[in-house]
């Protein structure tokens, strides 16, 4: 017997930790690193030339959104392509799980209709039983949702909860990290969360802390009021004395594009403070949302069904509309594109711009708007143009800010490959090495791939992974560091980036010379184990 079941021969080898690159061959014996050295082609039962490629941990994307997509398509194509290998759902606020009340009965009859799943769990542990049965495409970590249980206990009411409520919403969490949660998350723009008050988050975080978990913010405002809701973010740290991450940091909307500065001194100044404060980002200037989170908060109190009784009211109708226009300018519509509907009779619109579609649809904008809201009940989906490309290059050089996709796993077909998505469902790290390294030289490629590996694990407590030592698990990515590119764009998503050749996890190869091999040897990653 062979005393390693793998041998990668002659890469350049990127640890993940910062420190410069080396030459070498690397034994995989089971899950683990065996041994980073000169071995023998007689030692391994299986052998991967990698002469002019580089090895580096598997991506780790703390920002992803793929807790009921793994369960709807478990090939996971869309990160294992981008050299993926481990994944943080449960993220701004929106987790599987844990889940009761209306908010799981709204979510199961969501998700039956459109993709045919029966989300019909409870706790978080029922839930991870639930993905390991069908085996992982890569490492999966979870984020309890602060949005989830408060829906759970308070519906979509806008009210404080009452001490029996918060009560309850308590006992969610703490079940939740016995169950082996890694944190709390929270998307402050988003129903019901955008009701609640910094105490309510400041309660639910200390007991995450006490019991090791870190908290991830989907800020209140990321325009505005964007300095004021990293000084919230930073308040509910310090208050209660857990780490914080910030969630897809950026400057959106042009006139708050000069508040980078003063975003930057609020981060710089608490981390000297003492608190532990970092971000993430991921490498484009649009994000991508449901349309209707450019509502006014109030639309939405109550849930969905309510939310589009209330923009079907004629009445209503104009309310909500000198709302928005004091917000934005007509002008601004051709910068949202509708990315993902789900009635056949708006499929044409999907690649427009609300401003276009509405044109082509023989509709006054806001009416256009409003009427496909109620069609899609909620559910469509945009993709806004609204950051600098300057701050983002800004924010990635910042040695506190990690890389992250902000999407879901996704597939160029079967039931994940609707709609015209956002590229860095494809693309994300990628882009980082072809566009921020090799092109812009923003980042050297040591430190990228801290950015993406290291950093991250280290952050969400992640133990054994985000290394390249012996010892580690092998979670590695082999790729050709001239050639790795991104090839999905907004025109045309749905393309594999190009140079990455293998990709190992926990010692299998999931993805060889370029192609998907049946391999599911991903893992749940429960906080502790």
């Amino acid at each position: 017997m062979k005393p390693y079941d793998i041998v990668i021969k002659g890469a350049r080898i990127i640890d993940g930790t910062g420190s410069q690159s080396y030459n070498s061959d690397i034994g995989i014996s089971g899950d683990r690193i065996g041994l980073i050295g000169a071995i023998p082609d007689e030692k391994g039962g299986r052998i991967i030339d990698a002469e002019g490629m580089v090895a580096s941990p598997g991506f780790v994307d703390i920002h992803s959104h793929s807790d009921y997509y793994l369960l709807i398509d478990r090939r996971g194509e869309g990160k294992i392509r981008q050299g993926v290998t481990t994944e943080i759902g449960g993220n701004c606020g929106y987790s599987a799980a844990p889940i009761c009340g209306e908010e799981f009965e709204e979510r199961k009859k969501t998700y039956k209709d459109l993709y045919g799943l029966d989300a019909d769990w409870k706790d978080l542990d029922d839930y991870f039983e639930r993905l390991e049965t069908g085996g992982l495409p890569f490492n999966f970590g979870l984020l309890i949702g602060h949005n989830t249980i408060r829906g759970s206990i308070m519906g979509a009411r806008a009210d404080n909860p009452s001490e029996s409520e918060m009560g309850r919403m308590l006992e969610m969490v703490k079940s939740g990290m016995e169950n082996g949660a890694v944190g709390i998350s929270t998307g402050l723009i988003y129903p019901p969360a955008c009701f609640s008050e910094e105490e309510e988050i400041i309660r639910l975080c200390q007991l995450v802390k006490d019991m090791g978990g870190i908290f991830t913010i989907h800020m209140r405002s990321e325009g505005d009021l964007l300095a004021e809701a990293v000084e919230e973010a930073i308040r509910i740290s310090s208050k209660s004395g857990i780490p914080l991450q910030i969630s897809h940091l950026k400057t959106a909307g042009k006139k708050n594009w000069e508040k980078i500065d003063k975003v930057f001194s609020i981060i710089e100044e608490a981390r000297v403070r003492g608190i532990d404060v970092t971000a993430d980002r991921y490498p484009y200037t649009a994000g991508n949302t449901l349309l209707s989170a450019i509502m006014p908060n109030w639309v939405l109190e109550g849930g969905r069904a309510k939310g589009i009784s209330r923009i079907k009211d004629l009445g209503l109708r104009k309310k909500i509309e000198e709302e928005l226009s004091k917000k934005r300018d007509i002008s601004s519509f051709d910068r949202i594109i509708i990315s993902q509907v789900f009635k056949e009779s708006n499929k044409a619109y999907e690649g427009l711009s609300v401003l276009r579609a509405a044109g082509i649809a023989g509709k006054d904008l806001y009416a256009f708007l409003f009427d496909l809201l109620a069609e899609e009940e909620m559910l469509a989906e945009g993709i806004f143009f609204s950051m600098d490309e300057e701050n983002l290059k800004r924010i990635l050089s910042r040695p506190y800010v990690m890389v992250a996709s902000d999407s879901a796993s996704i597939g160029i077909d079967g039931p994940l490959s609707k709609g015209r998505p956002h590229p860095r469902g494809f693309g994300a790290f990628p882009r980082v090495i072809s566009k921020y390294v090799r092109e812009e030289r923003v980042l050297d490629l040591v430190t990228a791939i801290k950015k993406m590996t290291y950093d991250p694990c280290r952050k969400f407590g992640i133990t054994d992974r985000g290394t390249i030592k012996t010892g580690s698990y092998a979670d590695i990515v082999l790729f050709d560091p001239e050639k790795i590119k991104d090839l999905a764009s907004y025109d045309d998503p749905k393309q594999f980036p190009d140079g990455i050749a293998y990709v190992v996890l926990n010692g299998e190869i999931t993805l060889e010379r370029g192609n998907i091999t049946s391999c599911k040897a991903g893992r749940v990653l429960r906080r502790g184990a």
